[in-house]
């Protein structure tokens, strides 16, 4: 709870020397700094002290203030952390927290020219279409490049340099300690079975799907989760499309639909193909439902995946 300022003691009829009460009581304020402001002013000054700020390959002389991000994911961080107040414009998809300043801006086809028109002193993207880094750094805009993470080790390395760059490093920090825990004990409190489990992760309804050697497969693999798309993936680029045939005969004991918003799939519409009918994830009614954005990002909210899948695994009869 904040504390309240301290004032000068008012209304006594026996007030002695009101000038040395004044006094002491500003010294008093001087000292709290008003109760909880002081700490906030520390915070401020501790962040304004941190710079320059040097994260992948940006430097930035002064706190940012005028944020633009080009990617859903990259939104979530910077609002998770506490710099959400920084950020002046986000990309078309970026729509978590909803109170995120959404724009016309895209981040699969970045126009440099209307990015340079929101007079940002900090850009950050996923992607480098149409060599967008290219065309910033020529506007002499900063920019902090976030690809897709390959790992949750990349996922963290994400938030704590947006952290050194926003001046919230402390929160960052405490963002990336939090899901660490939370991903051990969601981790440590799953029961395998006598059996490994097999699943297909889908994608979309032609079944792309992604392997094991993606994001989005090490998210499984915590849990001991085979997946059934990784022979599939003969070109190893890790996001191979299965036949029907092939998922059909690969069997998986559980499907989780990436793809319930983007494609309006579902457990009835999975029932519904030609030939699932004998899958065991179908027979079984172990068809999970995901969260396309929560499926497809890479941020604060795998937490929230991994407790998805989780707790349908554990639906999941042992044998």
């Amino acid at each position: 709870m904040r504390q309240p300022p301290l004032r000068p003691l008012a209304g006594s009829p026996r007030r002695v020397m009101p000038a040395l009460f004044a006094a002491m009581a500003i010294a008093a304020l001087a000292l709290t700094g008003c109760g909880g402001n002081g700490e906030t002013t520390a915070r401020a000054s501790a962040a304004s002290a941190a710079f320059p700020a040097t994260a992948g390959s940006v430097t930035l002389e002064t706190k940012p203030v005028k944020i633009v991000s080009l990617s859903p994911t990259v939104t979530e961080m910077l609002f998770a952390i506490g710099a959400g107040s920084q950020v002046t414009a986000v990309d078309k998809l970026s729509n978590e927290p909803a109170s995120a300043p959404k724009t016309d801006l895209s981040g699969f086809k970045p126009n440099a020219e209307a990015i340079a028109a929101k007079n940002p002193d900090l850009v950050v993207l996923s992607s480098d279409t149409n060599k967008i880094l290219d065309q910033l750094a020529t506007l002499k805009i900063p920019v902090y490049f976030a690809p897709s993470a390959k790992t949750l080790d990349d996922t963290y390395t994400q938030i704590n340099d947006l952290g050194k760059l926003t001046g919230h490093a402390d929160e960052a920090e405490g963002l990336v300690k939090s899901m660490q825990d939370g991903i051990a004990a969601i981790v440590q409190s799953a029961k395998p079975g006598t059996r490994k489990l097999t699943y297909f992760h889908e994608l979309d309804p032609t079944l792309y799907s992604a392997t094991s050697r993606t994001f989005i497969g090490s998210v499984y693999s915590m849990l001991g989760l085979v997946n059934v798309a990784d022979p599939a993936d003969t070109a190893g680029g890790g996001y191979p499309q299965m036949s029907s045939e092939a998922l059909i005969k690969a069997n998986p004991d559980m499907i989780f639909l990436a793809d319930t918003k983007c494609c309006q799939q579902s457990a009835a519409t999975v029932k519904a193909r030609p030939g699932f009918a004998d899958v065991t994830a179908v027979k079984n009614n172990q068809i999970v439902e995901l969260d396309d954005d929560i499926a497809s990002r890479w941020g604060p909210r795998v937490v929230d995946l991994l407790r998805a899948v989780a707790d349908a695994v554990a639906k999941v009869p042992t044998a």
